[in-house]
């Protein structure tokens, strides 16, 4: 990680720092303080995953974070992006992104985009937009779903981390092997076969105010809805939350169905190439996030 960098925004002299060197439950009250749900477990997974800057004010607070995750040799995700709620007119957060775009500097950029920052990617030349539905509320039973024709579903063991990680490749084009390593060791999950082959797979993990289903990803709907719905069933009566790009069809339906209310759209954006574009267009492709710091 590069040297600190000291910037005077307005009133406020403020330090770039590696996160990794910054308390965490700072960060964990930077993250409360907008009203994000990231318990300080949630932080801390992201930074054994990735790398980061926390921006520090003169008496030692933290106002300001940014994060980025490389998969693979030439893609990053960034995400994190938060900015204390008084520095958030004052050009902080375009810092803050300027930095982490820099120390990036040729590779093809993704991230997930709130409302109110969509703008300020925009200005920074961020394209390829999708939007990402935030599912979640209460989880409710559902009915018995019957398994795809030909299909088999089991949980996922250890050993299949090889298999997560190849579907997940051909879904969204990058390799993020060591991000879905550390799922596997924190989630549960199943997975589908057929033809004595892994043809889908959904992980389930704590985060946040509940559970997370994700990532999804699967080849169509039916399967998709196959692999989630054992999550789904296993978290009735408990909060549970689902973000997909998928705003039509019968897996958004599904998560309707499951109490699981289309609470907020986000926005999937990029440099360098659309974002989780899938490596054939029949094969299979992202149902769900892993979260919208991990995409």
């Amino acid at each position: 990680m590069e040297p600190n960098v000291t910037f005077t925004l307005d009133a406020f002299e403020l330090t770039l720092t590696d996160i990794a060197a910054v308390d965490l439950e700072a960060l964990h009250a930077l993250s409360i303080g907008v009203g994000w749900p990231h318990r300080a477990s949630d932080w801390q997974m992201l930074r054994d995953l990735g790398q980061g800057l926390a921006a520090v004010d003169e008496i030692g607070r933290v106002v300001g974070s940014v994060m980025w995750m490389h998969y693979g040799p030439d893609a990053t995700m960034i995400g994190m992006m938060i900015t204390s709620p008084r520095l958030q007119e004052l050009g902080a957060g375009r810092w803050l992104m300027s930095e982490a775009m820099r120390r990036n500097a040729g590779r093809r950029l993704a991230l997930t985009a709130t409302r109110v920052a969509r703008r300020l990617y925009r200005s920074l030349d961020f394209v390829y937009e999708r939007p990402i539905h935030q599912c979640q509320g209460e989880a409710l039973a559902t009915p018995d779903l019957p398994t795809p024709d030909g299909a088999t579903i089991r949980p996922v063991g250890p050993d299949d981390l090889g298999a997560v990680v190849a579907l997940d490749r051909s879904a969204t084009g990058m390799d993020r092997a060591p991000m879905l390593a550390r799922l596997l060791d924190e989630a549960e999950g199943t997975m589908l076969i057929r033809d004595g082959q892994p043809a889908a797979f959904a992980l389930c993990r704590r985060f946040g105010r509940g559970h997370v289903i994700g990532p999804v990803v699967a080849a169509g709907d039916a399967d998709a809805i196959a692999v989630a719905a054992p999550h789904a069933a296993a978290h009735v009566g408990q909060f549970l939350r689902c973000d997909t790009p998928e705003a039509e069809g019968d897996f958004f339906a599904f998560l309707m169905r499951c109490g699981l209310a289309d609470h907020d759209i986000v926005t999937s954006m990029g440099i360098g190439r659309e974002p989780y574009r899938g490596v054939r267009p029949d094969g299979p492709r992202r149902y769900a996030l892993a979260s919208q710091a991990l995409g």
